[in-house]
């Protein structure tokens, strides 16, 4: 970093965030940031991501967007979870060891439960369990451990259920016999979507850089495929991106050939413009932080005592959550990437209000249901 000035000068620039800590530990070679954006609605639950960042800065930049995020997807989906996230600064092919992540776990644990961690990019199941032999704030963690494990067949079934509300909204029906749904990426997320989509009997075209992979899901699933580079320009009732982001920018815009985005991926949209723009093209566009909150659900469950079925039931909600978006867009007359952000920031404000009113009450606000349990 360029010094405290430059530091303050990008946390004005990125959301007014309630704490920033900077984690290091040179006998292990940790670099960490954890980032908590906002604890109104509860304790910070925001994945912890591994990458080679070219910089101190650059790594900071992105916690920061990714907190403020989490804050945002947390509140559209109902839950009462506050938004957080973690990087830590480093090759995840060479650099991950139990010293690592157990230092990092105790710099998670000294937060007393205002930041709980995940897995995210550049980390696994296993790393998280090294986290949870330091501190009990930790979800994602190993089934014999009592957690859920791979949180992505939650989040598919979440981005179906999104998919399946933008149906209802723009095709009349939430059916998806015969809708012609394109997906773009074929990880973990993607390969369970298309599994869902198949069960519903839609007709499905993938694609994705691994050309193996989709050999395999196209050979099992009986799915069309096409070149990565033109699934995003597929005529489809439905593009469903789940790779990289920014895939609905000033390049690819006016070259869509679908009636609605849906999809897993994160920050779909390059800049917020491109929402309102959609909707000037007549496309509908399912916000995504609202799409694939599934995985968020999945491990929220975790801290209520760890179910695979309420889990999957919580997935559903998508649904709800969508429409209402839907109808605030409709409402206001704007796209629905702000109406997404409009009903995220009225929950926010209203349990603020509610918290507020009643600060002579005994209320915690950063209990969480595991503490409430162990009362």
């Amino acid at each position: 970093m360029s010094g405290s000035h430059g530091t303050f000068e990008l946390l004005g620039q990125h959301g007014e965030h309630e704490q920033v800590v900077f984690c290091h530990n040179k006998d292990v070679g940790l670099k960490a940031i954890i980032a908590i954006h906002n604890t109104t609605l509860g304790p910070a639950l925001g994945g912890t991501r591994m990458w080679n960042y070219r910089n101190e800065e650059e790594a900071l930049v992105d916690v920061l967007r990714l907190s403020k995020g989490m804050t945002y997807k947390a509140a559209a989906a109902g839950l009462n979870l506050g938004g957080g996230k973690a990087v830590i600064i480093g090759d995840p092919k060479t650099m991950k060891t139990e010293g690592l992540f157990r230092a990092f776990g105790r710099f998670v644990n000294s937060l007393n439960g205002r930041y709980i961690t995940a897995e995210d990019v550049g980390t696994t199941v296993r790393e998280m369990e090294y986290v949870f032999m330091e501190t009990s704030w930790v979800t994602g963690i190993p089934k014999a451990f009592g957690g859920s494990g791979d949180p992505s067949p939650y989040t598919a079934h979440g981005v179906l259920m999104g998919i399946k509300a933008s149906a209802k909204e723009k095709l009349g029906a939430d059916s998806l016999k015969g809708v012609r749904v394109a997906v773009q990426g074929l990880g973990n997320v993607g390969f369970h979507l298309v599994e869902y989509l198949a069960t519903e009997g839609a007709e499905i075209t993938v694609a994705d850089i691994d050309m193996d992979k989709v050999k395999r899901v196209a050979d099992r699933f009986n799915c069309r495929t096409v070149a990565p580079d033109q699934v995003i320009f597929a005529d489809c009732d439905v593009l469903a991106p789940c790779a990289l982001g920014a895939v609905i920018n000033d390049q690819s815009i006016q070259k869509l050939n679908t009636k609605i985005v849906c999809g897993g991926a994160n920050n779909q949209l390059a800049e917020a413009r491109h929402g309102d723009m959609l909707r000037e093209l007549g496309i509908l566009y399912a916000p995504d932080y609202v799409t694939n909150a599934g995985g968020l659900m999945n491990v929220f469950v975790e801290l209520e005592g760890y179910s695979p079925d309420r889990a999957l039931d919580k997935t559903v909600q998508v649904y709800d959550n969508l429409m209402k978006v839907f109808a605030i867009a409709k409402r206001d007359g704007i796209g629905t990437h702000t109406a997404a952000d409009r009903m995220a920031e009225e929950r926010i404000a209203t349990i603020g209000k509610l918290k507020q009113t009643h600060q002579g009450v005994s209320l915690r606000p950063f209990s969480t249901l595991k503490e409430m349990k162990n009362r």
